[in-house]
């Protein structure tokens, strides 16, 4: 499961790295950026097939059309590519509903005999990058139209498959706007999810704060030793 990210870039730096702009009464209404600690439920931007010039602020974690009730969506918050195409709530909007989610890090935790220890993972070849995700519009019995999305994940990467055995949908820049394009059959949208090349991968130990969705500042990013050695301030 990947249920923790971080976009620590500013607006401009993520209008310029997909040639697209935010609304600015979404960005005044919700401020989500920069975010150190990304949780499902936040909002946070997302590129959507049907409006590549526009970045969209939708809530992480999918809320099917059909949904009775909105909190399902605290329970989809990612997809399996291996089963996407089957599943009731996620095989629609894979045909018709696809997006990139924005990310600059990801957090995963490794079984250790101290605990489960936090880590972040990030890219090497691009100081943004984005997973495969899938949105949905879903309405309220009152009118209320609520956007949100799921993301995709696979099997690891073997750089990083040592800390978990499961990861995002990382894509690679050149394959994105195949991403969102709906004339690809999706026998070949889903070829493009593959675990990501592991000379562009890096990770590295961060503080156990991570743990609590409240604590959100620069602070949460930084390494800390390998060791966890007693001392270190964020740890």
């Amino acid at each position: 499961m990947c249920g923790r990210s971080s976009l620590t870039k500013t607006e401009k730096e993520i209008e310029e790295r997909f040639n697209a702009t935010f609304y600015s009464e979404d960005l005044e209404r919700y401020n989500p950026i920069p975010n150190f600690n990304v949780a499902p439920t936040h909002m946070h931007p997302v590129l959507p097939n049907n409006d590549v010039e526009h970045l969209h602020l939708f809530k992480w974690g999918l809320i099917p059309f059909w949904a009775k009730d909105p909190k399902i969506g605290s329970r989809m918050i990612n997809a399996r590519v291996e089963t996407v195409a089957e599943k009731s709530s996620y095989k629609n909007p894979l045909k018709t509903k696809r997006c990139l989610v924005p990310f600059d890090g990801y957090y995963e935790w490794k079984k250790t005999p101290e605990g489960k220890v936090p880590y972040r993972i990030i890219t090497t070849n691009t100081e943004i990058f984005s997973v495969a995700g899938l949105w949905e519009k879903w309405k309220s019995p009152e009118g209320e139209e609520v956007y949100s999305f799921t993301i995709l994940t696979q099997p690891a990467s073997e750089k990083i498959a040592h800390i978990h055995d499961r990861m995002p949908g990382l894509l690679l820049p050149e394959q994105e706007r195949s991403w969102l394009d709906m004339d690809l059959p999706i026998h070949d949208v889903l070829e493009l999810v593959k675990p990501y090349p592991g000379e562009y991968l890096d990770y590295y130990r961060v503080s156990k704060r991570v743990n609590r969705v409240s604590e959100n500042d620069p602070d949460i990013i930084r390494p800390v030793p390998e060791d966890g050695t007693p001392g270190n301030l964020f740890d």
